[in-house]
């Protein structure tokens, strides 16, 4: 797939980097795309590194891994992005890990924002260490993902599987509030309750 990422934080440098090494074609998209640092990871990698909004023309598929408090200025800047998948990483998280939205989710407001593109909540429930390796044992960590787009849907579950995860149709977009729910769980166990970050969540069957 094509993927363009928009954030070069923990999230989208791990996720960005082990897509590449999928196969996958990936631009990251950074403000400070001539800057030594990532001319290095350019060579390091052989990932090419644009302005956001090329990033975003590049990609089939957009991946939002910025903080909230500057996510509707980012949409703004990435031009049209409809027919596009928009993956959603984010957390609508405040001050001292509060939740900042009442009402929606963080999910329903990117699609608000991002008119016409198909929206998919996903990789917003762990931390970056587990995105680069979320096998514990044999047990892959679980994915839960949520979207109103089927095929949408199915390719964001695809990638998530290519990361070593065990990927959960969670429903709708509607159910992003639930799994922003367990993003806040799990930062509060990992921070505030000083767990740390080699702990996930799992889907047991039988």
């Amino acid at each position: 797939m094509k993927i363009g990422i928009i954030g070069t934080g923990n999230v989208g440098m791990v996720l960005g980097l082990r897509w590449a090494d999928s196969g996958n074609e990936v631009v990251f998209g950074s403000r400070r795309a001539d800057s030594d640092d990532w001319q290095a990871i350019k060579e390091r990698h052989g990932i090419d590194i644009a302005s956001p909004a090329a990033a975003a023309e590049f990609g089939d598929v957009v991946v939002l891994a910025v903080p909230w408090s500057v996510t509707e200025k980012v949409i703004e800047g990435l031009g049209d992005l409809s027919g596009k998948i928009v993956l959603d990483c984010t957390n609508p998280l405040g001050p001292n890990f509060t939740m900042d939205l009442t009402g929606t989710s963080g999910g329903e407001q990117i699609a608000a924002w991002a008119k016409g593109a198909k929206v998919v909540k996903a990789l917003n429930t762990t931390g970056s260490k587990n995105m680069g390796d979320p096998v514990y044992g044999e047990q892959p960590l679980a994915m839960l993902v949520c979207g109103d787009d089927v095929e949408a849907k199915a390719n964001v579950m695809l990638l998530t599987a290519e990361l070593g995860f065990d990927p959960v149709d969670a429903g709708p977009l509607s159910k992003s509030k639930y799994l922003e729910a367990m993003a806040y769980v799990w930062i509060s166990q990992a921070y505030q309750e000083e767990w740390g970050a080699d702990f996930g969540f799992a889907v047991l069957r039988r």
